[in-house]
């Protein structure tokens, strides 16, 4: 596989790496995976879909929402990859009664000496990968706590400011059923997470593996592979990965798309959409796709990429209308319609 000499523009503070980092870094992930897949098999059996993209908000530097019934391991999921990845793992439940300080911390009053100061006990929000379990029964006061910390990696506290550590993740679970007494995420909230990623039931052969496994004897342990300074590696060199600029006007006009009562919005997303997809979700699906693209041993981001990260990408993003409701429409026959009507570049 060659390398990319050519870059995009970071977010990160860190310095540029070299050529040849860039290289090792490269390969220490292409090597990694194969081993990411056997480490997690250790405890999860099938769902490689789901984390294939949850290793691509990884090592993206994304955030991400995961959608499932009851008893899918999705919480079993994110802490095994957290062990992998030799990451901080800190588990919120979120409930009615959470408050927004008992996730980012609060001010104590301390004796010190006999002089009293103010203090800063750190939340459970100071981890490298935090899960935030059930995040739509929270009320939107608590929810919103965690808007900085996803954008910012930062919180304050009576005006200041701390720091999260790095790397920073947020996966945050929601149960699609028992919907009584749940809080919608906002929009804006919605936004800030990369993926949308839908946990679904397991196949019979699957699901009696898991069975067997789950009722016999106990596990093999997790070893991890990488540290927190190797992920942070893998997001520069993911921004290095070269994109065709037509794959990003591609990008930008699928989410274009989306939005209804625009100048050539298609009639279907008029008829059945109320809101649709901002500039972030052609950022996430272009950095998902330079991802994705190095997982699989490329060094340049094609039409593919983009196609199948389409659906995480876009799912929280696409508001549905009452019509679209009335009629049984989902949001991923929407995408699917998106992805048809959009021009793709011509190869040349």
């Amino acid at each position: 596989m060659s390398i990319p000499t050519s870059t995009t523009p970071s977010t990160s503070t860190a310095a540029p790496d070299t050529f040849a980092t860039d290289r090792e870094t490269v390969q220490q992930l292409l090597a990694g995976r194969a081993k990411i897949e056997a480490q997690l098999g250790k405890v999860i059996v099938g769902q490689k879909a789901v984390i294939e993209q949850i290793l691509i908000a990884l090592v993206s530097g994304g955030h991400c929402l995961i959608t499932g019934a009851p008893g899918l391991a999705k919480t079993l999921l994110v802490k095994s990859i957290a062990q992998v990845f030799h990451l901080q793992f800190q588990r919120i439940q979120f409930t009615p009664d959470l408050m927004p300080a008992d996730i980012t911390g609060t001010e104590i009053l301390q004796d010190n000496d006999g002089k009293r100061t103010m203090t800063f006990v750190q939340g459970p929000i100071f981890a490298n990968m935090v899960l935030a379990d059930e995040i739509n029964r929270t009320p939107p006061k608590t929810q919103a706590a965690l808007l900085e910390a996803m954008q910012e990696h930062q919180v304050t506290a009576l005006g200041v400011r701390h720091v999260l550590p790095e790397p920073f993740f947020v996966l945050a679970t929601q149960n699609p059923i028992e919907m009584e007494g749940t809080y919608s995420l906002p929009e804006a909230q919605l936004d800030r997470f990369m993926f949308n990623v839908v946990i679904d039931y397991l196949p019979e052969d699957d699901e009696v593996a898991v069975i067997i496994r789950t009722t016999g004897g106990k596990g093999q342990p997790i070893e991890p592979l990488f540290t927190g300074e190797d992920v942070l590696r893998f997001h520069e060199v993911v921004r290095s990965v070269p994109v065709a600029e037509e794959l990003v006007r591609y990008a930008v006009r699928i989410a274009a798309a989306s939005r209804p009562h625009q100048t050539g919005t298609a009639d279907f997303v008029n008829e059945w959409v109320s809101w649709g997809a901002g500039t972030r979700a052609a950022q996430n699906l272009i950095l998902g796709a330079k991802a994705r693209a190095l997982l699989e041993g490329r060094a340049h981001v094609s039409l593919d990429d983009i196609h199948a990260l389409a659906q995480p990408v876009l799912r929280h993003r696409i508001l549905l209308n009452y019509r679209a409701e009335a009629e049984g429409i989902h949001v991923g026959e929407v995408i699917r319609r998106l992805l048809a009507a959009a021009n793709p570049p011509v190869a040349k």
